[in-house]
């Protein structure tokens, strides 16, 4: 992606730990590298299809006076925020705050915190077979894209399969979305399990009937392996009712794992 700099922002706020530092203020220096595709702006010399680097400016300077927070972590991490929720060519954005005047009690040039955060692009696995099947699947689509950190960009169609394991139980209605999330995979885990949570979702048998179940597939190509989340999902190969509605909307995606595209695995598994 391209990039556009801003160094070293002067601010005068009121930030630390202190209660001398929330009174009296200090001098901030805030340095940002906001990532974008500057493409169509450099063609057609439309700042429309570019970021207003001056407005970014005059944010970062607004929230930085107007509130107060003990770690310059925080305002970092509610300002990155805050700029890839409102801005909508901004995908990533490197964001440095450099405190000069640390009263550590030594001399010293600055404390900085730097972080950055984007845009990802997860793959999400909802499935249902118990009571009013699509309404369930309708409602924690809609729930999720209520999600000020969530943004629904595709929608498989439903299907109907039977059921995986063991267990004698109803069919599923079964689809995959494509979600552009803020969130880091364990606390879209966490949303996703609050939201079957408000369906009413039961865990007492495994692969047994379920009001609501939500499973992430995909976050970008990333490869995880912790005790309560796995990705991408172990199973997903296994499973034509992932792989079918998940064909229908990234036929040629590639599983960071075993490396073959999701119409390959769907290929396979039927032979």
């Amino acid at each position: 992606m391209d990039k556009i700099k801003i160094s070293n922002l002067e601010v005068f706020c009121n930030h630390g730990v202190f209660k001398e530092e929330n009174v009296l203020g200090q001098k901030f220096l805030v340095s940002a590298i906001l990532y974008l595709d500057t493409r169509e702006a450099g063609l057609t010399d439309n700042l429309e299809k570019s970021i207003h680097y001056g407005e970014i400016c005059k944010y970062i300077e607004n929230f930085m006076k107007k509130h107060t927070f003990k770690l310059i972590e925080t305002a970092a991490e509610k300002i990155a925020m805050n700029l890839l929720l409102n801005w909508d060519n901004l995908e990533q954005i490197d964001l440095e705050i450099k405190k000069p005047w640390a009263p550590i009690g030594i001399p010293i040039e600055n404390v900085a915190v730097e972080i950055s955060r984007k845009w990802h692009t997860a793959y999400i696995a909802c499935g249902s077979n118990i009571g009013d099947k699509k309404k369930h699947l309708d409602d924690s689509i809609y729930a999720l894209n209520q999600r000020e950190t969530c943004r629904i960009t595709k929608v498989s169609d439903f299907i109907l399969t039977q059921p995986y394991g063991d267990v004698v139980q109803d069919d599923f209605l079964n689809g995959c979305l494509e979600l552009k999330t803020i969130l880091n995979p364990k606390e879209l885990l966490t949303c996703l399990h609050e939201i079957e949570n408000a369906e009413h979702r039961e865990r007492i048998v495994k692969w047994g009937p379920r009001t609501l179940d939500l499973d992430i597939i995909f976050y970008d190509d990333l490869i995880l392996a912790d005790d309560d989340l796995i990705i991408p999902h172990i199973e997903m190969h296994k499973r034509d009712f992932v792989l079918k509605p998940l064909a229908q909307i990234i036929p040629y995606k590639r599983n960071p794992v075993n490396h073959k595209m999701v119409i390959e695995m769907l290929y396979d598994l039927q032979k």
